[in-house]
C-alpha cells in the first residue's frame, strides 16, 4: 500500500483518463487504508473518485484482523453472531469510506464518489432475500453514496428492478455475457420506470453495470494454449476486449432508445458500464491493458491498487479506444467460436465461479471472524 506522500508521484496518465470521461475506481477497501489517510491520498492526488468491494477483499482485509481488534471485542461483549459480527464490520468501512467520498458525490452530484457493498454472496439465487438484503444494507450504511451490488444472475434480475424501484442506488456485479448484459440494462430501466410510477426523483438514482474483463480471457486464452495451432494462438488476448467493446456498443444502443428517451427527459441517469477486473492475470501481457484499451466516455475502471500505481507510472492513454473497434471485436469472438470454443458456455462458466468464489470468500470470512470471537470467550454460532 503506498503512502499518501508515495501518491504525489505523477499521475499524469490518470489525469488523462478521467479527461476522456473515465471514472476511475479504486477496488479494494481495509479499515488500514481509510485511518491511515491512504484513501483520502488516492482520492487527492490519484484522480480516485470511488471504491469497490467484493467478499474477497473484505476477507483479505478483515480475516487479518488487523485494525478490527477494537471492535471485534466489543462484538464479542456483545455476543452477536458471526453474521451480524461481519455486517458491522463491512457497513462501518463502506460508510467511514462513504464519508471520505462525499465531497467528490456532492461535487459530481451523486455520479461518483460512490462507495459499493455486495449483498451476501449466498443470495445469489434468491431474489426476494437479495432484495431485503439491500434495503438491509442502504439502511446500515446510511450514506446517500453507497451503491449495494446485486450479482447479474436470473435470480439477481428482477432484484435489480426492485431495489432501483425502491430508489436505491445499485451496482450490478459479475457481468461476463452480452446478453446477459443486455438483460442487466433491461432490469435497471425497469426499475427506473417503476421509480417513476412510485413519484421518486430518478435524477437521485445511479447504477453502474460490472462487466468483468480478465477472466473471459483466462479462461479463453486457457482454451487457445489447448489447441496450440498458429491461429489459435494468435487469438490470445483479444477475447476480453472484445467482449468488452461490444458491451459498450449495447449500451450505447440502449441509451439511445426510445423507451430511454422518456425516462431521460425525467432526469434519469444512464447505467454506465464499469470495467472490473481489470488487473491483468498473465505476465505476456502489459500490466495496464485492460485500462489503456478500454477508454471510453461515461465508463468506470475500477482498478486494484498495482493496477492503479502502474497506470500511473506507465500507463499509455490515447484517447477513445473502444467505439472504433466494432467490427474486430466481432471478427475476434467469431474466430474464437470458429476454433469450437462456445461464448456461451464460457461466460455461463464463469459466472457460476464468479458466484462461487465469492461464497467461498464469504465463508472464509465468517470462519476467521468466528475464530476470533471465539478467542475472547463467546460462541458465535
Amino acid at each position: 500500500m503506498i503512502t499518501v506522500t508515495e501518491a504525489t508521484a505523477n499521475a499524469g496518465a490518470l489525469k488523462r483518463l478521467s479527461d476522456e470521461g473515465v471514472s476511475i475506481w479504486l477496488d479494494d477497501l481495509s479499515r488500514r487504508r481509510i485511518e491511515s489517510g491512504n484513501l483520502a491520498g488516492l482520492v487527492a492526488t490519484r484522480n480516485v473518485v470511488g471504491v469497490t468491494t467484493n467478499p474477497s477483499i473484505f476477507q483479505a482485509a478483515i480475516g487479518s484482523g488487523e485494525g478490527y481488534e477494537e471492535q471485534l471485542a466489543d462484538l464479542a461483549v456483545r455476543g452477536v453472531t458471526v453474521d451480524e459480527a461481519v455486517r458491522m464490520m463491512t457497513t462501518a468501512d463502506v460508510r467511514a469510506a462513504a464519508d471520505v467520498l462525499r465531497p467528490v458525490y456532492e461535487a459530481t452530484g451523486g455520479r461518483d464518489g460512490r462507495v459499493s457493498i455486495e449483498v451476501d454472496p449466498r443470495l445469489a439465487h434468491d431474489t426476494t432475500a437479495t432484495v431485503a438484503e439491500a434495503r438491509q444494507l442502504a439502511w446500515l450504511v446510511d450514506r446517500p453514496n453507497v451503491m449495494i451490488k446485486i450479482p447479474a444472475t436470473k435470480a439477481g434480475l428482477p432484484a435489480i428492478t426492485e431495489v432501483i424501484g425502491a430508489g436505491i442506488s445499485v451496482n450490478v456485479t459479475l457481468i461476463f455475457s452480452l446478453d446477459r448484459y443486455r438483460e442487466v440494462m433491461d432490469a435497471y430501466v425497469a426499475g427506473l420506470e417503476k421509480a417513476q410510477a412510485a413519484g421518486l426523483d430518478l435524477s437521485g438514482i445511479h447504477s453502474v453495470a460490472s462487466f468483468f474483463v480478465s477472466r473471459v480471457d483466462s479462461e479463453i486464452d486457457k482454451r487457445l494454449t489447448l489447441l496450440g495451432t498458429d491461429e489459435a494462438l494468435a487469438l490470445k488476448g483479444r477475447a476480453a476486449l472484445a467482449n468488452a467493446r461490444l458491451a459498450y456498443e449495447a449500451y450505447e444502443h440502449v441509451f439511445a432508445g426510445a423507451r430511454w428517451q422518456a425516462l431521460g427527459g425525467a432526469r434519469a441517469n444512464r447505467q454506465r458500464p464499469l470495467w472490473a477486473s481489470t488487473g491483468v492475470k498473465d505476465p505476456a501481457y502489459k500490466d495496464t491493458l485492460y485500462v489503456d484499451e478500454l477508454v471510453a466516455p461515461g465508463t468506470v475502471n475500477t482498478m486494484p491498487e498495482d493496477t492503479l500505481n502502474a497506470v500511473a507510472d506507465h500507463g499509455d492513454v490515447q484517447g477513445d479506444t473502444v467505439t472504433g473497434g466494432y467490427a474486430q471485436a466481432r471478427a475476434d469472438l467469431a474466430a474464437v467460436e470458429r476454433l469450437g470454443i462456445a461464448y456461451d458456455e464460457v461466460v455461463r462458466q464463469l459466472e457460476n465461479e464468479g458466484v462461487a468464489k465469492f461464497e467461498v470468500a464469504w465463508q472464509e470470512l465468517l470462519d476467521a471472524v468466528t475464530k476470533s470471537l471465539n478467542s475472547k470467550g463467546v460462541d458465535a454460532e
